[in-house]
């Protein structure tokens, strides 16, 4: 072969090899873009799983996070009824003197204590006056008509005197005797007993005049209209009192709503936030409704001894309506919305994974779930707030 043809043939397996070493050089940024190419796969692919809360079970308890099992439950269904808590009326008395008179003492104010049989004011009473006066002397006209009686009946046994005179004396202490029993009742119908009767004669002439006003109960005074030196007449309403050991609380329940309600349902009444709660049942429903309202007022007796619940106070009275059995329910305070729809984090192998979920009906404290959760899974009963702050973290770094 001549030296140049030779020569040609070197050139081009030297131009040769000169590519094949210009393309391995230029291998290795290409290797590098093929390498992120998959990472970037691989995260994609990780974003489209669902996301999962991973703590330790350390963590779990320091986050106050309770697990349950979801399984069958029993809703006990409640109405949730505005109130007002009332003076009980079967324990509510107004004060009114039986005689007109000016008021001499007052011994009690608003908000005082009365007991039963204690004298609450004192009026002068001319009209009291003239009725006690009557009385005793009816009593001395019966008095006279007695003796004058047996007088007369012994000289008409004895054939002294005549049959006119002995019946003329009968009729006089019959006539007696009625004007002492109309005279008595009357004291009677002002409140004054035979024992005070029996010993009224005894008593210095300036208290014929007094007309004590005496409380019929052991109660409080909610209300007040008598001053001293004031003209009180017979129809008037001095006091107010209320036996407070008991209360009203009487609960607005609506048209739709009534049906559900009857007597002997348990109701809880409470009357705010921070305040004790009270059980009490219901002991009336009105036959009428509200003319303004448009609701039916239903009653409910509560003891009040220590003075808590107070009349005018708003309250909530909470009713069972019904008891029903469910396949699936869970602590309502497990339910959260993560990205707008209800979920429950779930417990699996992983950690907790929010699970979406349709909730049904609910008793305030447990829920239905209709669909998304099956008996026997493990969820978390509280600290969801915790879960999902944990879950958003990620998001939050992007």
């Amino acid at each position: 072969m001549p030296r140049r043809t030779c020569l040609f043939f070197i050139l081009i397996a030297a131009a040769a090899a000169g590519l094949s070493l210009s393309c391995s050089r230029s291998a290795p940024p290409a290797g590098r873009d093929s390498a992120q190419a998959p990472e970037s796969r691989e995260t994609g692919e990780e974003s489209g799983k669902a996301r999962i809360v991973r703590l330790t079970d350390g963590q779990v308890r320091q986050s106050g996070i309770r697990l349950e099992a979801a399984g069958p439950g029993r809703l006990d269904e409640t109405l949730n009824l505005p109130g007002e808590v009332e003076v009980n009326s079967d324990r509510m008395a107004h004060i009114v003197p039986r005689v007109p008179g000016v008021v001499r003492e007052v011994f009690k104010n608003l908000g005082d204590p009365v007991h039963a049989g204690e004298t609450m004011a004192v009026l002068d009473s001319r009209e009291l006056a003239d009725a006690k006066s009557a009385y005793l002397a009816a009593r001395e006209r019966v008095a006279l008509a007695q003796a004058n009686f047996r007088r007369e009946e012994q000289l008409w046994q004895k054939r002294v005197s005549a049959e006119q005179e002995y019946l003329q004396a009968k009729n006089a202490l019959a006539e007696a005797t009625i004007e002492q029993e109309a005279a008595e009742q009357k004291l009677h119908s002002l409140g004054f007993s035979d024992d005070y009767l029996a010993d009224m004669a005894q008593h210095p002439q300036a208290v014929l005049t007094r007309y004590a006003i005496i409380s019929p109960f052991d109660a409080t005074i909610i209300d007040k209209h008598i001053t001293l030196g004031e003209v009180i007449r017979d129809d008037t309403s001095v006091f107010l009192i209320a036996d407070l050991r008991t209360v009203w609380i009487v609960l607005n329940v609506s048209q739709q709503d009534l049906p559900g309600i009857r007597k002997g349902q348990a109701v809880r009444v409470s009357a705010g936030p921070g305040l004790p709660e009270a059980d009490g049942v219901i002991s009336f429903i009105s036959v009428t409704m509200g003319d303004q309202t448009r609701t039916t007022p239903v009653r409910v007796v509560l003891p009040n001894p220590d003075s808590r619940w107070r009349p005018g106070q708003f309250v909530t009275g909470t009713v069972s309506v019904s008891d029903r059995e469910v396949p699936v329910a869970i602590a309502k305070d497990a339910v959260i919305l993560v990205d707008g729809q209800p979920c429950v984090f779930v417990k699996g192998s992983g950690g907790f994974a929010p699970r979406p979920v349709t909730p049904g009906r609910t008793d305030g404290r447990r829920v239905e779930i209709v669909s998304g959760l099956a008996p026997g899974e493990v969820y978390a009963a509280s600290g969801v707030f915790t879960l999902k702050a944990e879950l958003d973290k990620p998001v939050a770094e992007e």
